[in-house]
Order: structure tokens, then C-alpha cells, then sequence
């Protein structure tokens, strides 16, 4: 029998995030969510530690513990995002305050104790936001290091290039320094890019399907996607918005929907027009080794067949 594999979600809800989480907690055949490491981010911590117990409520699984991180970049001020997600980061379908508690721990030390306690090469981190969180336990901790099995990321681009400046995608610049450390640390890192988020993008009947569900995660998943379309639609034309985060959970399930190359990916820190720059060897033009699986395509029916299979669970 296959184990499911253990995972740690550090996250910024974001409506997109808020999908990545309910499609983790949905497939236990496939991942064990440990925890979930709230960061700073779309919306600034308060609201992101928040956000995450209000999914996990909403999920129906407050057994799930939630830390708090960083509550800012290692070395600049925080860029957020409310223009994308609105004042909380989660602008939609109303929700109540959560009655879960946030654990005291602070998330970079959950990280550390968890990584050292597990088997070495046993859990896999999830980032979907800024690489604060996980950056600041590696150096923290270089022990650790060696013990992941895996990173997946959503963060990064290189045809679609940037959306938050005309370089950098939003979570690789909104702390540079945090990705240079992540992407030289050596460890396996599969990156999910805009490359192939905008390749993955919502369609009416999807969002009317999720709410036909008649549940209040399904009312919520529609509600938060027809917000989140609404800045998509009108800035890059499109007929749908992309789910850039959950692809980040659907390749852990189902790998086959997604494939790329093994490439060189470099971090920009210095720019003052491409700070937060992946420079992805995509066609492998230097002699820099491969530090990463950046995607590139995803079968995008097969990702929207799966998160309707899922998200109806609940």
C-alpha cells in the first residue's frame, strides 16, 4: 500500500491558495498535511494566519495546526497584493472569524522541529507564496536541509515573464533574498510558473459547476474565483483567471497533467528593474547545472477534472 505523501503548506490566503489548501485537505490517499505555515505576503500576516484557519473551518478540519511566520521579507519592506484579493486577501463569500486556535509556535521553528523529527527525505514543502518562511529555517537550521524530500513551488515565470513588475512574478519578488536561498540550497525543487498557471485558467461552466455543488466549500470556491477573475479578465484579456496555486498540490496528486525540463533557475537580488527575476536556462545556454524541474505545459481539462473530483468531497 502507498503511503500518502507528508507535505507542509506555507502559504499568503489568497483565493487561489484557499483552493490549493482545500484540494490538499480533500486527497489524504495521496497527502498528509502536517501543517499549515502562514507568511506574509498577498495580504500582510494578520490576515494570511487568519485566512488559513478560516479553509481549514471551512474544510471542516481544525485538527490541521496553523502557525504564524514572517511577518515580513528578510531584507526589504513588504510588497502585498490587496489589488488583486481584496482588503483580506480572501474578498468574496463572506465568512465568520475562525474558532480554531493558531498554535504559539512560531511557523520557521515548526519547520525546523518537524524536518529534524520526520525521517530524513520523508516531508515535502509546499510553498505558495514568498520563500520567507522556509528561507529563514534553512539558514537557521542548515541541518535540515538535506532532510526535504522535495520543494514545489508556485512562483517564477519565463515567456509570460512578470505580473507584478515587468520581471518578476509576485512571490519570488516580493522576497528575493528568500528564493536565492531556496534555489541554491540544493534541494529537488519542482517550479510551477506562470508559464503554466496562465495555462490552467477557470471557465464559467467550472465556477457554475462548483457552485451547482450546493456545499458551502463549493459556494465559496465560486465566490472567490468570480473576485479573483474580475483583476485577471480585465488586465490580461483572458476569458478565465489562472489558479496558479493549486497546481502545486494537483502535481503532487497526479504528476502526469504537468511536464517541463530540468533547467538552471537564478534568482535576480541586485536589479533595480528586474529584482525578483527567475532567470530560467529554459533552452540551456550556460553551463549552469540544472537546480530545477520548472514546468512548462499542464493538461488543463485533467487539472479541472481533478479539482472537481476533489472539491466535491466535502
Amino acid at each position: 500500500m502507498k503511503h500518502p505523501r507528508k507535505i507542509i503548506i506555507d502559504t499568503d490566503p489568497g483565493q487561489d491558495d484557499a483552493v490549493a489548501i482545500l484540494l490538499a485537505l480533500a486527497s489524504p490517499e495521496e497527502v498528509q498535511v502536517l501543517g499549515i505555515t502562514a507568511v506574509a505576503g498577498n495580504v500582510p500576516l494578520a490576515l494570511t494566519q487568519k485566512n488559513a484557519r478560516v479553509i481549514c473551518e471551512l474544510a471542516g478540519r481544525t485538527e490541521v495546526p496553523v502557525f504564524a511566520g514572517c511577518d515580513a521579507p528578510i531584507q526589504r519592506k513588504l510588497v502585498t497584493a490587496e489589488h488583486v484579493h481584496g482588503k483580506t486577501g480572501l474578498d468574496g463569500i463572506p465568512l465568520p472569524d475562525p474558532q480554531m486556535p493558531l498554535q504559539d509556535q512560531h511557523a520557521v521553528d515548526f519547520l525546523i522541529e518537524t524536518l529534524r523529527r520526520e525521517a530524513p527525505g520523508s516531508v515535502t514543502l509546499c510553498p505558495l507564496g514568498p520563500l520567507t518562511n522556509i528561507a529563514t529555517a534553512f539558514a537557521r537550521a542548515p541541518d535540515i536541509v538535506p532532510r526535504v524530500a522535495e520543494i514545489v513551488l508556485m512562483g517564477g515565470a519565463y515567456f509570460e515573464v512578470g505580473n507584478i513588475t515587468p520581471a518578476a512574478e509576485f512571490n519570488i519578488y516580493v522576497d528575493p533574498k528568500a528564493a536565492e536561498i531556496v534555489f541554491k540550497s540544493g534541494v529537488p525543487i519542482v517550479v510551477m510558473p506562470l508559464d503554466v498557471t496562465h495555462k490552467a485558467l477557470t471557465s464559467r461552466a467550472w465556477v457554475e459547476e462548483m457552485r451547482g455543488l450546493g456545499t458551502r466549500v463549493g459556494q465559496a470556491v465560486a465566490s472567490w474565483t468570480d473576485f479573483f477573475e474580475r483583476f485577471d479578465t480585465a488586465k490580461y484579456g483572458s476569458e478565465g483567471a489562472p489558479l496558479h496555486d493549486p497546481c502545486v498540490i494537483a502535481y503532487l496528486i497526479d504528476p502526469g497533467l504537468f511536464a517541463g525540463r530540468h533547467i538552471n533557475v537564478e534568482i535576480e537580488t541586485r536589479s533595480a528593474l528586474t529584482l525578483g527575476m527567475t532567470v530560467a536556462d529554459w533552452w540551456r545556454v550556460t553551463d549552469r547545472p540544472a537546480n530545477a524541474l520548472f514546468v512548462g505545459s499542464v493538461d488543463r481539462d485533467g487539472f479541472y477534472r481533478l479539482l472537481s473530483d476533489r472539491l466535491a468531497r466535502f
